[in-house]
């Protein structure tokens, strides 16, 4: 099987990847990221292509699909590129403006360590004082 072909794929699997194509298309994916995607969706889903001669089946995992589900952008992919742009740009001088985001605390000089004396010299000190 070449790269890239894809007869030993079911046409259940190819209506899934067509699904999942215009789902990443309706979210402002170009087309062949989207087409990428979804035949990666599927890989993920299915194990690969399972038309007979592609090896034993496995069982179908659901997880790949229902993160697709979950995630957004349709409303982003809406608004043109120079709105989302400004939008960025109005965000970031506000954050300059009032200073928010991470701030780096100022560093601290470490504290000198004290000169002690050697706990030896202590401990035989103190037994000489007891006798």
């Amino acid at each position: 099987m070449a790269r890239g072909d894809k007869s030993k794929y079911t046409s259940k699997q190819k209506r899934q990847a067509e699904h999942i194509e215009e789902g990443y298309e309706g979210r402002g994916v170009s087309e062949g990221e989207a087409e990428r995607r979804a035949w990666a969706t599927v890989n993920a889903m299915s194990g690969g292509g399972k038309k007979s001669g592609s090896g034993r089946g496995k069982k179908t995992n659901k997880a790949p699909a229902k993160k697709g589900g979950r995630k957004g952008g349709a409303a982003s992919a809406k608004r043109s590129k120079a709105a989302k742009s400004r939008a960025g740009k109005k965000a970031a001088a506000t954050r300059k403006r009032r200073g928010t985001g991470r701030q780096s605390t100022g560093r601290k000089t470490t504290a000198r360590k004290t000169t002690r004396r050697k706990t030896a010299s202590r401990k035989t000190g103190g037994r000489r004082a007891s006798r």
